[in-house]
């Protein structure tokens, strides 16, 4: 049986010391952005649309809108997503290469 919900403490790796080399900075964006098509792809295969408003049970959200039409605040939330699994590979020891 699992821990409860409430007794759930989250321990992420420390990326902190992570410095990524100036190649994968830039494919950052790249994977924000295909985080997002990611995500938008299985919010709408679940049924959710657009809508000014996220409504949970119209299934409606305002960021089913393409990824450079985000606000910055939520192009940041995705980039914050791909800069932590870029560092996350590299602190494990992977290379990335082209």
């Amino acid at each position: 049986m699992g821990m409860k919900k409430q007794g759930y403490n989250p321990h992420p790796i420390d990326l902190s010391d992570v410095k990524l080399p100036e190649e994968l900075e830039a494919l950052t964006e790249h994977l924000a952005h295909n985080i997002h098509e990611v995500w938008a792809q299985s919010r709408m295969s679940q049924g959710w649309t657009y809508g000014e408003k996220r409504n949970d049970d119209l299934k409606t959200h305002p960021s089913l809108i393409p990824y450079e039409d985000l606000t910055e605040q939520e192009k940041q939330y995705d980039r914050d997503t791909a800069l932590s699994a870029l560092k996350f590979i590299v602190k494990e020891g992977f290379n990335i290469t082209k």
